[in-house]
């Protein structure tokens, strides 16, 4: 059996794909299936040795965006950007040819579209997953010929055809899914009577969120303790604007700034943690399966088209709460950090909501479904 997985090189597609081949690859071993063969399709492995340890092979592709903005240079690129797609277009159909796999996986991006492309040529049978409440446009597309859509939020059903649709979550790593709590405080070196943010912006950081913790630092730590990913491009300007601002805080101690949160780490902050602040991205359904209350902070409009409303979606579910940029301010947060964790109620209620709307197995039932049907396609 072969499995190819597309999609878009970021984080918020290919954790997902990840978490799926994981369970294939469990699937097989407790049921003495031989071992799918795997591919991944896109302009950049994004982690190598994540494909590696899962058994996934990179096939790699090009492809180019269409940006809406129609200034001179925007044109010019997309102009270019068409003969990228079309060689990538290309090249897929003939690596699709030779591989033939029995299904092709798609989380969407404009990286999954020559993969999809080609799949819909050779009549190979396509799942899509939809992360976001809105649908970006190439899994828009790709839904109108898809076996199957999977999606993380109830409201993208309305997008695509309701015979096809099914509400499965977000797939999360199986390492990541369980938080660590044993021992979580003393692994990141906590103190265990101070309540505890966690503050997260992705690998690469969210330098708004940075800004604005910097101006409400002082405030923050003289009442709770920080875990602060900053991300690798901006550590070493918070590492030295925190080190000024909280030079001669007798609390200084409070706030642990992390370029990066390897695995072990992660899981002991949202262990440890009682609230978490983040953008609005597949992080998301971390948040909930912790079971934490939770601040968001959208990337606006027209940056992101589908953060925002993934935050009101979430927020809907009485999870979370969201600020948008516009309204933050280190004051703004200070006084909403204060309202959650000074309210026991609260933070029980938004900790439930968290959990309720967590799905655990959505891995698993994505990887049952794409099994199925590459078993009835290789028939």
């Amino acid at each position: 059996m072969k499995i190819l997985f597309t999609g878009g090189g970021t984080g918020g597609h290919f954790y997902p794909i990840i978490a799926v081949a994981e369970q294939l690859n469990q699937i097989a071993k407790e049921n003495r299936l031989v071992k799918p063969e795997m591919y991944f399709m896109s302009t950049d492995p994004y982690n190598e040795g994540l494909l590696y340890e899962n058994g996934i092979e990179f096939v790699p592709t090009s492809a180019g965006k269409i940006r809406l903005s129609m200034s001179p240079s925007n044109i010019f690129l997309n102009f270019l950007d068409l003969f990228k797609t079309g060689f990538g277009v290309l090249n897929a159909l003939w690596d699709l040819y030779f591989i033939y796999p029995d299904i092709v996986f798609g989380k969407g991006g404009y990286t999954s579209f020559p993969a999809l492309f080609a799949a819909r040529i050779l009549r190979i049978p396509v799942i899509i997953h939809e992360s976001d409440s809105i649908p970006g446009k190439v899994t828009k597309w790709a839904g109108k010929f898809a076996v199957k859509v999977a999606l993380s939020y109830k409201e993208a059903a309305k997008f695509f055809p309701a015979d096809k649709v099914a509400y499965t979550g977000n797939p999360v790593r199986k390492e990541i899914e369980e938080q660590l709590t044993s021992g979580a405080r003393e692994i990141l070196n906590l103190d265990t009577n101070i309540q505890t943010i966690l503050i997260l912006g992705g690998s690469l950081g969210a330098r708004f969120i940075n800004t604005v913790i910097m101006d409400a630092l002082p405030d923050i730590v003289s009442k709770y303790q920080i875990i602060h990913q900053t991300g690798k491009k901006n550590f070493k300007v918070i590492e030295e604007t925190s080190a000024v601002v909280l030079q001669k805080n007798p609390n200084k101690d409070r706030y642990k700034p992390y370029d990066y949160l390897d695995v072990l780490h992660m899981r002991a902050a949202y262990g440890a943690a009682d609230l978490i602040i983040s953008r609005a991205g597949s992080t998301i359904f971390e948040i909930a399966l912790a079971g934490k209350p939770s601040i968001l902070v959208p990337i606006p409009e027209p940056t992101s088209h589908d953060q925002r409303s993934n935050a009101y979606a979430y927020a809907r579910a009485a999870a979370a709460i969201v600020i948008e940029e516009k309204n933050l301010a280190g004051h703004v947060l200070f006084s909403e950090i204060n309202r959650i964790l000074g309210d026991k109620a609260l933070q029980e209620k938004m900790s439930q909501s968290a959990i309720n709307f967590a799905r655990k197995d959505s891995a698993k039932v994505i990887a049952e479904e794409i099994l199925a049907i590459a078993v009835s396609h290789e028939k």
